[in-house]
């Protein structure tokens, strides 16, 4: 009798804890497990191939996509944007999706360049933002906010340097690099980007994670 109570009590006390687990996470994605929190996108103001000022604030409560390129690229860059616009295909008609895809080289890549780059790859221009801008903010962002670069490789002069990288970040909606740093060239690793794309849009936006720091980025 006093094992079939102790049987009872226990059922009793499991159904008690599911309960409240239950009410406590309901309506909410606190249960599921998310990914990596990387870095944040910290403040900044660049130009578009429209000619138009885009901030951090044009990319809250988007999920973007974000690389370095530049128009005349003979090697990688091609075959990066040729996998971009796979990703860009697949999410276009997500309305808090963006790719971000920054120039490495801003001396070449004026707003009319960029623009006719644009142009050629027949995409939505809300969906699929070109950037230009100043050369040491636009590499302070790949390195503090994107992490698309190390840090120590601007320690160089800035007429100097050169970002030439294949890699992509993803940001969530509240401003945070998340999961992995991403490598364009790689059919596994952008077959895990679209997984995570796919994972972040569901994810409600919360408290923003654009923040201030001291590598606030320059305006252009």
């Amino acid at each position: 009798m006093n094992s079939k109570k102790l049987i009872i009590y226990c059922a009793f006390f499991v159904c008690l804890a599911v309960g409240f687990w239950f009410f406590l996470f309901r309506g909410t994605e606190n249960w599921k497990s998310k990914s990596v929190t990387l870095s944040t996108v910290k403040p900044f103001s660049f130009t578009t191939q429209d000619n138009q000022t885009f901030t951090e604030r044009d990319m809250q409560g988007k999920v973007c996509v974000v690389e370095y390129f530049f128009t005349t690229c003979k090697g990688i860059c091609p075959r990066m944007n040729a996998n971009m616009h796979k990703i860009y295909n697949t999410f276009k008609d997500e309305p808090d999706f963006m790719i971000v895809s920054h120039t490495c080289d801003p001396e070449t890549d004026s707003v009319p360049v960029i623009k006719h780059y644009s142009d050629s790859l027949k995409v939505n221009n809300h969906r699929w933002v070109f950037l230009t801008g100043r050369k040491d903010s636009l590499y302070a962002a790949a390195r503090y906010s994107y992490l698309l670069d190390d840090p120590k490789n601007g320690l160089d002069n800035i007429k100097d340097q050169f970002i030439h990288t294949q890699f992509f970040a993803v940001v969530d909606k509240n401003g945070q690099v998340r999961g992995q740093i991403y490598d364009g060239l790689k059919e596994d690793e952008l077959a895990k980007l679209k997984t995570d794309i796919a994972t972040l849009l569901k994810e409600k936006q919360g408290k923003s994670g654009f923040n201030s720091s001291i590598f606030t980025n320059n305006p252009q």
